[in-house]
């Protein structure tokens, strides 16, 4: 053993050990009301019949896309997952990744909005954005499960520790590119700070942003199976429980559910080809 090895982990331990003792109390109300919020929508989307729910989606996305074929695909995807039993874990991984991507956005987007603005920033925020994006998923569960316990709530956190980074990153670029002679003209005009940012510079990067959300949404599902390491439901759980007891048939079930839903997920929030 090495004498002259710093005692990070020792310190970092014992700084969790101190949020425990002076804001449990803190944490309990994050955890449960991040947890009522999530069953509350879960049940919700459970609530719709699995055929009307169908109906729409696939109406929304020939109405997002004008696809006759995406349209086809999303309707037999949603079916397909019915029929093999996977509904109401397709609805709770759906409703923590909506919730996931939800945060990612409203704390991603004007985070990388104002490092665009101050460069300074981005320079401090960028290795903590690598960091984020570099240390294993399962890392990010052990503080969250000793803060906030088991069940759904350390992986919704983990999740938007491992996905934030994307829109923060898409956001800055898009607002980095806008053009100079755009802004210039928009300040000739005398638009202000506010309307420069929101009529010349968030349509200009609408498309980066967009990119970032669509990233978000891929980064979310990707953790879907280490969520429910920690007791998050939804479809990770019989992947694990295959996992654990060697059932290639439910493992591969459970997958493909996961797969299908990516794949819908990410073309209905894709722009349409006439508009990239």
């Amino acid at each position: 053993m090495n004498e002259y090895k710093l005692p990070l982990g020792d310190y970092l331990e014992l700084f969790f050990d101190w949020l425990i003792d002076n804001a449990s109390g803190f944490f309990d109300v994050i955890a449960e009301s991040l947890e009522w919020l999530l069953v509350a929508s879960t049940d919700g989307l459970s609530w719709i019949h699995p055929l009307a729910f169908t109906i729409a989606i696939s109406a929304f996305a020939y109405w997002r896309q004008r696809s006759i074929s995406l349209t086809v695909f999303t309707a037999l995807s949603l079916l397909l997952i019915w029929n093999l039993n996977y509904w109401q874990e397709t609805m709770e991984t759906l409703s923590l990744v909506l919730y996931a991507t939800l945060m990612c956005v409203l704390i991603g987007v004007p985070v990388g909005i104002y490092a665009a603005h101050h460069p300074r920033v981005y320079s401090a925020l960028r290795p903590i954005l690598d960091l984020m994006q570099t240390v294993p998923p399962f890392v990010y569960l052990i503080p969250t499960l000793t803060l906030f316990g088991l069940g759904v709530v350390p992986g919704l956190i983990s999740t938007i520790v491992f996905a934030i980074a994307a829109p923060i990153r898409l956001t800055y670029l898009g607002i980095s590119e806008v053009p100079k002679e755009m802004l210039e003209a928009g300040e000739s005009f005398g638009a202000t700070r506010s309307q420069l940012l929101w009529r010349i510079e968030l349509p200009a990067a609408a498309s980066s942003i967009a990119a970032g959300i669509t990233q978000c949404i891929m980064l979310s599902l990707s953790m879907v199976v280490i969520a429910a390491l920690v007791g998050a439901d939804g479809l990770g759980k019989p992947v694990v429980r295959a996992l654990n007891t060697v059932d290639i048939a439910s493992g591969f079930e459970a997958g493909l559910a996961i797969v299908l839903l990516a794949i819908v997920m990410d073309r209905l929030c894709k722009p349409r080809p006439q508009e990239a």
